[in-house]
């Protein structure tokens, strides 16, 4: 196993289809900082099935919402195809460092939640976001969904490094 297999990665791409004659990829962003692939080299290839790869990256363009990215030795499409459907990566240590208290939606996924009493609440599925107050999806055991607003007032501690986070519900919250 080498450390491609080892590294704990966050996902910037997703290739949705070939583009043209000369093996490039469009694919979709899910990056917030997508001026970082102009700085980027390589990149590290997630197929739905099988071993990462590390790629090198021997060019990038925007296309709208999206980023067309040319893959170095990929000189056709059908070439390209094999990479239709892969997720790209870089490094978790490569990440764009936050602000304090910022985190990304992946580092609060998987947090136990419990209230300021001790209650276990459940565990962050993940985190909806409306255009106003970001939200944690919280499920139970049990499969029941809450919804905890990313409030300061509600949620009073976000500890990523233990994978938890604790809460001071309004009345009425968990009884939704």
């Amino acid at each position: 196993m080498n450390s491609v297999d080892e590294e704990s990665l966050v996902v910037v791409a997703r290739a949705v289809r070939t583009r043209g004659l000369k093996g490039e990829l469009v694919a979709d962003l899910l990056t917030d900082f997508p001026e970082r692939f102009a700085e980027l080299s390589r990149l590290i290839c997630i197929p739905r099935e099988g071993a990462r790869q590390e790629v090198e990256l021997a060019g990038h363009w925007f296309q709208g919402t999206r980023i067309v990215l040319k893959l170095a030795g990929i000189d056709d499409p059908e070439s390209a195809r094999q990479f239709v459907g892969c997720e790209f990566a870089i490094p978790e240590s490569e990440r764009v460092p936050l602000s304090e208290g910022e985190f990304y939606d992946w580092e609060l996924e998987e947090c136990k939640v419990k209230t300021i009493d001790g209650i276990h609440v459940g565990t962050v599925q993940g985190v909806l976001r409306t255009g106003g107050v970001d939200t944690l999806i919280v499920e139970n055991e049990a499969k029941h969904e809450y919804l905890v607003p990313l409030a300061e007032s509600i949620v009073i501690k976000i500890d990523t490094a233990n994978k938890a986070i604790t809460i001071d519900p309004p009345r009425g919250l968990l009884e939704l």
